[in-house]
């Protein structure tokens, strides 16, 4: 499904992900705790590959969105664990 020429499922994917971006950015600024930055910083890098899928450069760089996304969740992960540990 396309939405003025965009594909519904990216542009959402996209609009989502810049939002946790920028509520990440504002929980950090609030509470100063790293992981609401950390977090943010890793859906702000999914809002950018996202970005690229509809500007419709995907394509020339796939291998650089897989390898985008690959550390985004990475980022995730390494945070979650750090905060089960209670060292973020």
């Amino acid at each position: 499904m396309n939405i003025c020429g965009l594909d519904l499922f990216t542009l959402v994917n996209f609009v989502l992900s810049l939002l946790i971006f920028l509520f990440g950015c504002w929980s950090y600024i609030k509470t100063k705790n790293k992981a609401p930055c950390y977090i943010g910083v890793a859906f702000g890098l999914f809002s950018l590959s996202h970005l690229i899928s509809l500007v419709g450069m995907e394509s020339g760089l796939r291998d650089t969105i897989i390898l985008v996304r690959a550390f985004s969740y990475f980022i995730v992960l390494t945070t979650l664990y750090r905060m089960g540990r209670k060292s973020v």
